[in-house]
């Protein structure tokens, strides 16, 4: 395979930028890559475009895009040196560009695989000079012209994987794939496996918590919440799971944690007061991204939706089962042993077309630890 930014380019570069529109689950694979770069070359600063593909001119919007919980996970990782992240307003967005223009980055990559041509003018706007690498799709149709004239300004390009192909890879073999496109990295399968330093202040949060609801050894941590409203559960539906987990013995003297995204609190809550049974509390990470894998790191099995909570699992190597579309296959949870799959049957089917029973099912199959 071809190596796109050779060695000589990496050796002399003393930073590079790359560019995505990375979500919590992204980086939990992602970042095992930039370790792998980082460790290559220990001499190259590695700063992160992080594109709000929700960029409005709404200020009702802003405050949730500003302090998506990713942004903490990236100030602490040790591969990354600087992040843009102010990308979720016009008027930011073009500050963010001329900040990176200063930079003078001899190198960009656009690992970013919606909209490949937009981000191909973004890289070429922000590095003028530099040579540019990105994501392209295999095939443009004619009438796609400026498409194809816009990925022409990427000096090389990596082939963009198409999420319905036959035996599509998981994607964290996708995402070595790339680097490896780019810069001749090997990464072997064992390094690809997620994980996660979390603060020792925040592991002291999580059991300070876990002590002050007085919850036991055995603690379930439920999430029915995703970004895209076809892989969400709904939240009653979770308090029936815990009554039908409590009524069985094995689970009977459990505790329960429900995750709860901070702008769905006020409803949750409310359902709470209805419906809740002891033992069973509501959780949001409000303060900082590592409240949620502290917590999660301490529970005995999560049960979640397609979402960041079910990779995030795996890097804490704690068991879960997962409820997923069959559209992505290639995000399913990367740890087999300790991860149970639960697929709606139709193609195009959300989330809450899988039943209570079904989940009871794969909960009662799964031995305690």
């Amino acid at each position: 395979m071809k190596q796109l930014i050779s060695a000589p380019q990496l050796a002399q570069a003393k930073k590079i930028l790359v560019i995505t529109h990375m979500a919590i689950g992204d980086f939990t694979y992602m970042q095992m890559c930039f370790r792998a770069l980082k460790r290559a070359y220990p001499h190259l600063a590695i700063d992160l475009w992080v594109d709000e593909r929700r960029r409005t001119d709404n200020p009702a919007e802003w405050p949730h895009l500003k302090n998506y919980s990713l942004f903490d996970w990236l100030a602490a990782s040790p591969y990354i040196d600087k992040t843009y992240t102010e990308t979720y307003s016009p008027a930011l967005y073009a500050q963010s560009i001329a900040a990176a223009q200063r930079e003078d980055y001899p190198l960009v990559v656009s690992f970013t695989h919606m909209a490949c041509h937009r981000y191909a003018r973004l890289a070429r706007e922000i590095s003028p000079r530099g040579y540019i690498v990105g994501l392209k799709k295999h095939k443009y149709r004619f009438f796609e012209l400026s498409k194809i004239l816009s990925i022409l300004k990427f000096n090389a390009t990596i082939p963009l994987y198409e999420s319905q192909e036959a035996n599509v890879p998981h994607v964290s073999d996708i995402y070595a794939q790339w680097f490896t496109s780019a810069f001749g990295l090997s990464i072997p399968p064992q390094d690809r496996y997620p994980d996660i330093h979390i603060p020792d202040q925040w592991m002291d949060y999580a059991r300070q918590q876990l002590a002050d609801w007085k919850l036991g050894a055995k603690v379930v941590f439920v999430n029915a919440y995703s970004k895209g409203e076809e892989r969400c559960w709904p939240l009653e539906r979770v308090f029936a799971l815990i009554e039908e987990m409590r009524s069985h013995a094995s689970w009977q003297d459990a505790g329960f944690i429900i995750n709860v995204v901070p702008e769905e609190l006020p409803a949750a809550q409310a359902l709470y007061d209805k419906m809740a049974m002891p033992g069973t509390h509501l959780f949001s990470a409000v303060d900082n991204f590592f409240q949620l894998p502290a917590i999660l790191s301490l529970c005995s099995l999560i049960v979640t939706v397609e979402t960041a909570v079910m990779h995030l699992a795996n890097a804490v190597h704690v068991p879960v089962i997962a409820l997923m579309r069959q559209n992505n296959p290639e995000w399913v949870p990367i740890d087999r042993e300790n991860s149970t799959v639960i697929h709606v049957r139709q193609f195009g089917d959300w989330v809450d077309k899988i039943g209570l029973p079904e989940v009871m099912e794969k909960v009662l199959a799964r031995p305690l630890c």
